[in-house]
């Protein structure tokens, strides 16, 4: 049974309505504190909860903006990057001290999943996101070395909308982006791999729901997913429910 229920319901970050019934888009762990991070959707609040005293619980809301979804850390597992989907925004979360750091436009409907980190040979250090509502994919800068830091450094051209992962790793020069809500299946059941030594290089495609052969069918191609020494990449390929 749960240790405790706590209530998501509040007001909302823009229009100060009351919202009945706000959902938890994502929960992650802090690297910094004993903590939860939780992405309340409707509200546009982030959460950092204390769970060392259940009973004189701690818990600050940080505003940020409406739609939250999914999100990430940086390299550095300080930072949470997470998307305000219907806002066209990310919002920065220093899990260290538990404030915004910034809100950082973006493309239409970013959809990260847990996002991307990897090195751009021009800007160094980033996290990058997919869009579902447009062809982009958002680099944001997470040096914070650099005055860039917290903004929109580079912006890839990718296959179409509709994307819902992006994926890299430590031992990669590649970066995967999926588009399976694409309503072009050229789109949906193809993967866009980027160079990440030459970002100024066009995407190559690869027809991975073709390499399936698994018939007839929507075949959706979804969440690129590495092995842990990043010698493979993974799919789920997607089909109808009477279908293999």
């Amino acid at each position: 049974e749960p240790l405790k229920i706590e209530s998501t319901r509040g007001v909302t970050v823009c229009t100060q309505e009351y919202h009945p019934e706000p959902r938890v888009a994502a929960i992650v762990a802090s690297h910094e504190h004993p903590e939860f991070i939780v992405n309340v959707k409707e509200t546009g609040k982030v959460l950092m909860v204390d769970y060392t005293d259940l009973i004189n619980m701690k818990i600050t809301s940080i505003d940020t903006a409406q739609f939250l979804h999914d999100g990430g850390w940086d390299v550095t597992h300080r930072y949470f990057l997470s998307a305000a989907n219907k806002s066209n925004k990310v919002a920065v979360i220093d899990s260290k001290t538990a404030k915004l750091l910034k809100l950082v436009d973006v493309g239409a409907i970013p959809h990260p999943g847990r996002g991307a980190n990897f090195v751009d040979p021009k800007f160094g250090k980033v996290w990058a996101t997919p869009h579902l509502g447009d062809n982009t994919i958002s680099l944001i800068s997470t040096d914070t070395s650099k005055k860039e830091a917290w903004s929109v450094v580079r912006t890839l051209k990718g296959a179409g909308g509709g994307a819902l992962f992006v994926k890299t790793h430590p031992k990669s020069k590649n970066l995967w982006v999926d588009t399976p809500l694409n309503p072009d299946a050229k789109m949906s059941q193809n993967i866009a791999v980027f160079n990440l030594d030459d970002l100024d290089k066009p995407f190559e495609q690869l027809p991975i729901a073709e390499w399936a052969n698994i018939g007839e069918g929507p075949k959706r191609v979804v969440q690129p997913e590495y092995s842990k020494d990043g010698s493979e990449v993974w799919f789920s390929v997607w089909n109808g429910k009477d279908q293999k």
